[in-house]
């Protein structure tokens, strides 16, 4: 059996060459004949020939760009996303050889490029968000948990609802609690707008979210709630993103990271949020409030019906408090069914998502899986926010979900006359003895629960069947953001191994920098004293610029700062070893351990830089050849490694 593999990534640099190797690999493993056509910043290498077509079984397709398939009409044709090139090549390959692949028909070019350019629109959206929900959900977690606590623990009913008194010692980890929650709309924002912009991002994008979570700015008593957050991160993330790409002059580069794109973003995001956006939701809640007070006497379905969609609907953002505030108003006035209606939808969306990861285990992640067991936990002490991570996830199936929940319970209640004399909601209130009619509070909760487990799991499809695509989001992110882009070209060089620009004195077993900057430093100062630069301080810069623009790590305890300058005299490659890593923000979290920095004359002829890295990418992909690095005690040992990398 004959097959044929194409893989292609958006920059064309590492993941391209680790898919092919780890596809070819996987095919020698399996006694598979296969020729890998990979479609770099280089161009096309191995190209596939006419005959290779015609000989084929099949043909894998690796890419998250868009590949040229007219030339395999009538074919076995698999289409998958890179990273599953690199992480599954087995499978894919026996997926093949199964025979369970669709032949490849001729389609329309303009109807698949469009589909490719808004699939890619909706992964870079996805990552985004993924990035401000992934660094949210700790602060919802503590500050849930702590109030859920202070509460059960040092909570008195009041007429105005649940007070733990000021002496209190569980006053204070309510604080706590609180304080974290404050939090929560800021880190959201922040890090959506970082991962948009990178680093000039996140101040203006955690000062958006900020002003998006204080309804004082714009004259709103309830703020904009995490949706705000939303809003204020992605506007921070592009504009710091188009300050970012202006042309300036040199000598305005350096500060540019650091005083003007923050600066400039963070006033642009604030008077947006303040003078444009802040203003109408200001007026949209006075609405509703005024609204809600003129349906008093009219259908009580109705009317918890329009509550429970409020409650939920935002999961204590400013419609969810408009509703609450109207409940806790009613109480005064002896009208505790409302708030009866209300306590049940509160509680409703956290312990439904909790049960929906419960009941549906294949509809979810690990890592959402036991995020459930805290948002269950969350719900039966009355805090909505414990939902907020799923539906920032994934908005349009969760947030219907958990509405349709909420307002069947909160329409039992009313039904079921179901009262409560405290402003809180959660079957923590009925323990405490502050609902009429427990049995028909509980018999709300558990229907509305359900409702909402039930309906969010028909709509979430298997993990295991998620579109390619849309799972490549967060996972294609590091090549997205990691390597050089194509250059000018520099001068023609002769490498056929990495050790014929490397030596022993450009290599280091013992870095001794703790910080990625002073690893930087170290290793710049090999190449100055190897004669290999002309100046420090501008060849310095050229690799900070590139650090600025993402981060140069990898993953996989693996380093690759790079940088085109006028002060390098000679292509040159340093190798460091920090055993104990360095923290270099890879986006796998991993630090880094194998760092190799290479240095580039500006105004050379051809891609030495891209050669390099595809050499290093291909080999690094070699879990052995990583562990033997690792390993490594001497530089002669280093350099004997390194004279592999061909």
């Amino acid at each position: 059996m004959k097959l044929l593999a194409i893989t292609s990534c958006p920059n064309g640099i590492a993941h391209t060459y680790m898919a092919a190797e780890n596809l070819q690999k996987a095919a020698d493993k399996l006694g598979i004949q296969m020729k890998v056509e990979t479609q770099g910043s280089i161009g096309v290498e191995n190209k596939l020939t006419e005959q290779d077509i015609r000989e084929a079984d099949g043909i894998i397709i690796a890419a998250d760009k868009t590949v040229d398939k007219d030339r395999f009409i009538g074919k076995k044709v698999l289409l998958v996303g890179v990273q599953d090139g690199i992480r599954k090549p087995q499978e894919l390959i026996k997926l093949v050889i199964s025979g369970e692949v669709p032949v490849y028909q001729a389609q329309s070019k303009s109807i698949e490029n469009n589909s490719s350019e808004k699939a890619d629109k909706q992964n870079s959206v996805y990552r985004h968000l993924m990035s401000g929900v992934s660094y949210m959900v700790p602060f919802i977690v503590i500050g849930g948990l702590l109030i859920a606590i202070a509460l059960t623990l040092g909570g008195e009913k009041t007429p105005g609802g649940l007070v733990i008194p000021d002496a209190s010692f569980w006053k204070t980890i309510e604080k706590l609690g609180a304080a974290s929650f404050t939090f929560m709309v800021p880190i959201l924002a922040g890090f959506i707008a970082f991962s948009i912009a990178d680093r000039p991002g996140l101040a203006p994008g955690m000062i958006g979210g900020f002003i998006a979570a204080n309804g004082s700015f714009y004259g709103s008593a309830a703020g904009a709630g995490f949706i705000g957050g939303i809003i204020a991160g992605f506007l921070a993330g592009y504009v710091a993103l188009g300050i970012k790409n202006i042309k300036v002059p040199k000598a305005i580069q350096p500060i540019m990271p650091i005083i003007i794109i923050p600066v400039f973003a963070s006033l642009i995001v604030g008077l947006v949020f303040v003078y444009v956006i802040g203003a109408p939701i200001a007026q949209v809640f006075e609405s509703l409030t005024a609204w809600l007070s003129s349906m008093q006497g009219t259908s009580s379905i109705l009317l918890a019906l329009i509550l429970g969609a409020m409650i939920s609907f935002d999961m204590g953002g400013p419609v969810n408090k408009v509703a609450f505030l109207f409940g806790s108003a009613m109480i005064a006035e002896g009208n505790y069914d409302i708030m009866g209606s209300i306590a049940v939808a509160i509680c409703i969306p956290p312990i439904g998502m909790g049960l929906a990861t419960f009941l549906g285990k294949k509809k979810y992640q690990d890592a959402e899986r036991e995020a459930g067991k805290a948002t269950f936990t969350m719900g039966l002490f009355g805090i909505t926010e414990g939902a907020i991570p799923f539906a920032a996830q994934d908005p349009f199936r969760v947030i219907p979900s958990i509405m349709i929940g909420s307002m069947v319970g909160s329409v039992i209640a009313m039904m079921g006359h179901v009262g409560d004399k405290v402003a809180h909601g959660g079957p923590i209130v009925a323990v405490l003895g502050a609902v009429d009619n427990v049995l028909m509070f509980f018999i709300a909760v558990i229907v509305g629960a359900i409702v909402t487990a039930v309906l969010v799991n028909i709509l979430k499809k298997d993990i295991q069947k998620v579109d390619v695509l849309e799972t490549q989001a967060v996972a294609e992110s590091i090549p997205q953001r990691h390597l050089l882009k194509e250059e000018k070209k520099a001068t023609t060089v002769e490498i056929k191994k990495l050790t014929d620009i490397t030596s022993l004195e450009l290599i280091d077993v013992n870095v001794a920098g703790s910080t990625r900057d002073e690893v930087i430093d170290e290793m710049i100062q090999k190449l100055d004293s190897a004669g290999a630069i002309s100046s420090i301080s501008d060849f310095k810069q050229a690799i900070l610029s590139r650090e600025q623009e993402s981060s140069t790590g990898i993953g996989m305890n693996i380093a690759i700062p790079h940088g085109k300058s006028d002060a390098v005299k000679k292509t040159s490659v340093v190798f460091g070893l920090k055993s104990d890593g360095v923290d270099w923000t890879s986006l796998d979290g991993t630090d880094a351990k194998l760092i190799f920095m290479i240095a580039v004359p500006k105004e050379s002829e051809g891609n030495e830089h891209l050669k390099i890295l595809q050499m290093l990418s291909r080999k690094l992909m070699d879990e052995s050849f990583r562990e033997q690095l690792l390993s490594i005690k001497t530089k002669e040992e280093a350099y004997q490694l390194l004279e592999t990398i061909e």
